[in-house]
């Protein structure tokens, strides 16, 4: 295979769960050496956060987790310590998403590590950052959604309030985590040196609602997509159409044609300008739920599209995996695991013509690869043996 992007950087991994091992997974797909660094026995919590028969090696770990080694070793210790320093002295990147502090008092901090090694690119992300008031607490998707004011916002105000249900923040921060990585490693290419690297998922949500910030701020009100007069998730007599009525100069008068109505529903007064249509979204709603609730979504999505009207039919994610689009798209890919046996998980969804993401390892089992990785990196096997003597590997 060609040379992949970042073949020859090597990243010390002490992330765990799930915004911290996405970002290194794809470090990983495209190149990247990537050396886990686990506790002994338990490992990344994602081994044991589901009950499933594969325990430590389920499919939520294997997700996240491919092109990387495990190194499972006490850190506690200081013969640990000494270990992760002389890995940190022939490394590039070293990752994290503990609490803000937690590196530090490892002795991992970037100022230790940049003594040891000045080309380190020291990543690190954390919920909250490492200053202010909400320094202090950990992060975790939901309490991100939370505080960040995107848990708030919802289609109108007597819907409850509600978790949504896709790590949305976790993903979100795991890829400016990688971003944040990348430049770090293209500045380094022009100056020879290292430098700290942080995100937060605070930060990545509050980014995230850019469009509805600069309104807030500058207008004094939020926009609310979900709120949009024309648009919404209509029920249909077996299941329910996602419609935009967007970016075109009248769309009510198409929909009204879409829905087979016996009037223009943008020559009524009441409906006659966006504004007007705001003030009376419920009575909109109304008329769109009754018709979408007599016919199929097929019927609907084929009316909506003959006149340009942007729909989809809400599907479950196992239709979305099944779709044709998914296989085209080649999103879908399969590896075999020495215990799991096959499995089946999604592709990077960065596509690089001329050097393509690539599945080179298996996710790790726990420790699997303690003896490679200190041999790779100049310790001997009287080192090794002597580590796992004493308890530091397992």
């Amino acid at each position: 295979m060609t040379t992949q992007p970042l073949t020859g950087v090597t990243v010390l991994d002490f992330t765990q769960v799930f915004m911290g091992p996405s970002c290194t997974q794809l470090l990983g797909d495209y190149g990247a050496e990537v050396i886990k660094v686990e506790r002994p026995r338990v490992g990344d919590l994602s081994r044991s956060s589901i009950t499933d028969p594969a325990g430590l090696d389920n499919p939520i770990f294997l997700s996240i987790n491919r092109n990387k080694r495990s190194l499972s070793i006490d850190t506690r210790a200081e013969e640990g310590k000494e270990v992760i320093r002389r890995l940190v002295g022939e490394a590039d990147v070293v990752v994290s998403n503990f609490r803000a502090g937690v590196m530090e008092r490892l002795g991992f901090g970037y100022e230790a590590l940049r003594e040891i090694n000045p080309r380190i690119i020291w990543a690190s992300g954390t919920g909250f950052g490492s200053k202010g008031p909400y320094s202090h607490k950990g992060g975790q998707d939901v309490i991100a959604q939370a505080y960040s004011g995107t848990m708030w916002r919802r289609e109108s105000d007597d819907i409850p309030l509600s978790v949504y249900p896709t790590t949305l923040c976790d993903y979100t921060t795991g890829m400016h985590l990688m971003q944040g990585i990348l430049l770090a490693l293209l500045a380094r290419d022009r100056t020879g040196e290292g430098q700290r690297v942080e995100v937060t998922m605070y930060d990545s949500m509050l980014h995230m609602q850019m469009q509805e910030a600069a309104m807030q701020l500058n207008r004094g009100f939020e926009i609310n997509w979900a709120a949009m007069p024309l648009s919404g998730v209509f029920p249909t007599t077996d299941g329910a159409v996602c419609m935009v009525g967007a970016f075109k100069e009248n769309p009510l008068r198409d929909i009204s044609v879409a829905l087979e109505l016996d009037e223009d529903l943008s020559q009524r007064p009441e409906f006659a300008t966006p504004e007007r249509q705001k003030e009376h979204r419920h009575e909109l709603r109304q008329i769109f739920l009754a018709r979408f609730a007599g016919n199929p979504t097929e019927h609907w999505v084929k009316r909506l599209e003959s006149v340009d009207i942007l729909c989809a039919p809400v599907r479950t994610l196992a239709e979305a995996l099944e779709d044709e689009q998914t296989l085209v798209n080649r999103m879908i890919v399969e590896f075999e695991h020495p215990t799991a046996g096959r499995v089946r998980t999604l592709d990077a969804p960065i596509r690089l013509s001329e050097t393509p993401a690539a599945i080179r390892l298996a996710p790790p089992r726990l420790g699997e690869h303690n003896a490679d990785v200190l041999h790779d990196h100049g310790f001997t096997d009287a080192e090794t043996t002597a580590l796992a003597i004493s308890g530091v590997l397992s």
